[in-house]
């Protein structure tokens, strides 16, 4: 190592020199054939506790101890929700897995967490332009490639599930494959609706057309693909693969943190003395529409005085921008931002709102979401007003879901002025609300991903 360091370039800084010291380091670790076979060891004791029940009889999801699976993400763990319970249910099957993933200044490189044997990679995910994220990319993969073929070579893996973005971080699943490893792409987001988004780029852009031709390749190298709802499987089966190798998993909330909470028989008359809570949570970026619910709002107050909206998520340059409209419209008395909140918490301030809004702008990549505030609002017997969107109108009606066209704060003014003065109607709306949520609850997408797995690894359908 201290060979390879004095060989870098004259021109190479102190810093350069320190962050490549560290990173070879960090592989040497890696690879360590002792602190390997410990860390297994521990992962055997803590995944195989003699209380917990037999696997196979784990919602009927099949046996698979003794399987080995390689999970890998573009993302921190235990950060990212739907890696985390992916993981989560391959220990509930049986299986010890291997989690690569972004690091985390305050966390270790390795750790036992959960169950879950923690390789965290010395990358972190900065925001920044195209070139900004190919380097990030890059490196991820190259890296997560090495260390996952080095530990196939002592051991091999029968699963190897890739999160993206990106598409192409299924490179790192080739070698293990070669030994006989099933692979599955978890597609969180289809990548060329993303960039069109986030960058502003055309359906016939260089950049948007190699993107979707790395999702093709990439999804001609996996057995299996993964997705979250109708209209991305749709997309997927258009341009990339035949439909039966798209699996919809859907980003149900957790229902151990968010339970079913059914609105009363009579729900009681609004206090018009007391405040109208408007409430939004979730990512603050401009395709989200934080904007159009301001301006909605501001609508609603003329003829809602005691109306608020509070606001709930990580602060973004875009919620500065939102702020500053807040103070052009006279609002800062009634629009609070409130920070971050752990879901157990959101839990909470979801059940002291009137109604939740999702006030999305229209682009590439909301047309064809299906926001998982959906159904964390249903989930607690209320109102929610959202986009008419391909990826909504897949599951609700108008029967069962308020809708606005996306980014017309006036319609959107329009439906929260509704909620607030009609209360039989609305609680019919969220009776109907809650059916939909019930149909795609975890429960039911849990046991779709269990019978998936059980039939890839059981040599079963591979597409």
């Amino acid at each position: 190592m201290e060979a390879f360091c004095d060989s870098l370039p004259d021109t190479y800084s102190d810093g350069q020199r320190f962050a490549w010291k560290n990173l070879m380091k960090y592989v040497a670790e890696i690879v360590d054939e002792g602190t390997d076979r410990a860390l297994s060891s521990r992962s055997a004791r803590s995944n195989r506790p003699s209380t917990d029940p037999d696997p196979a009889n784990v919602l009927g999801g099949g046996d698979c101890r003794g399987k080995r699976a390689a999970m890998v993400s573009f993302s921190p763990y235990p950060f990212d929700p739907r890696p985390r319970r992916a993981a989560d249910v391959l220990l509930k099957m049986g299986m010890s897995v291997d989690f690569f993933c972004l690091g985390e200044e305050k966390r270790p490189g390795r750790e036992l967490l959960n169950g879950i044997n923690v390789a965290r990679l010395p990358i972190t995910h900065l925001r920044g332009g195209k070139f900004a994220y190919a380097y990030q990319y890059s490196a991820f993969i190259l890296l997560s490639s090495a260390m996952i073929a080095l530990r196939s070579l002592r051991r091999r893996y029968d699963l190897v599930y890739v999160h993206n973005m990106p598409d192409v971080l299924v490179v790192c699943s080739i070698f293990p494959k070669l030994f006989g490893a099933k692979v599955v792409l978890d597609q969180h987001d289809p990548m060329p609706e993303l960039m069109k988004t986030i960058f502003s780029l055309g359906q016939d852009s260089w950049g948007v057309r190699l993107i979707a031709k790395l999702e093709k390749w990439s999804i001609g190298r996996v057995n299996r693909v993964v997705t979250v709802n109708t209209a991305c499987k749709k997309i997927f089966s258009a341009r990339s693969c035949a439909s039966e190798k798209v699996t919809v998993i859907m980003n149900s909330p957790d229902e151990s943190i968010f339970p079913l909470q059914m609105r009363p028989e009579v729900s009681p008359r609004r206090d018009v003395s007391k405040k109208f809570t408007v409430m939004y949570h979730g990512s603050i970026v401009e395709r989200n529409g934080l904007d159009v619910g301001v301006n909605a709002f501001a609508r609603v107050r003329q003829t809602i005085p005691n109306a608020e909206l509070k606001i709930y998520g990580t602060k973004t340059p875009f919620l500065d921008r939102v702020m500053d409209q807040v103070h052009g419209l006279g609002l800062e008395k009634s629009v609070h931002y409130l920070g971050v909140r752990q879901l157990e918490d959101l839990v909470h301030e979801i059940d002291l709102c009137d109604v939740g809004i999702i006030p999305n702008q229209r682009n590439a990549f909301t047309d064809i979401n299906t926001p998982t505030r959906l159904f964390e609002y249903l989930s607690r017997g209320k109102p929610v007003i959202a986009p008419r969107t391909a990826g909504i109108e897949d599951y609700f009606d108008p029967e069962s879901l308020f809708f606005f066209e996306p980014g017309d704060d006036v319609e959107l003014a329009q439906q929260i002025e509704y909620v607030a003065s009609n209360p039989t109607k609305t609680d019919e709306v969220v009776d109907r609300g809650q059916q939909v949520y019930l149909e795609n609850r975890w429960t039911r997408q849990q046991q779709i991903f269990m019978n998936m797995i059980a039939e890839l690894l059981s040599g079963g359908r591979t597409a």
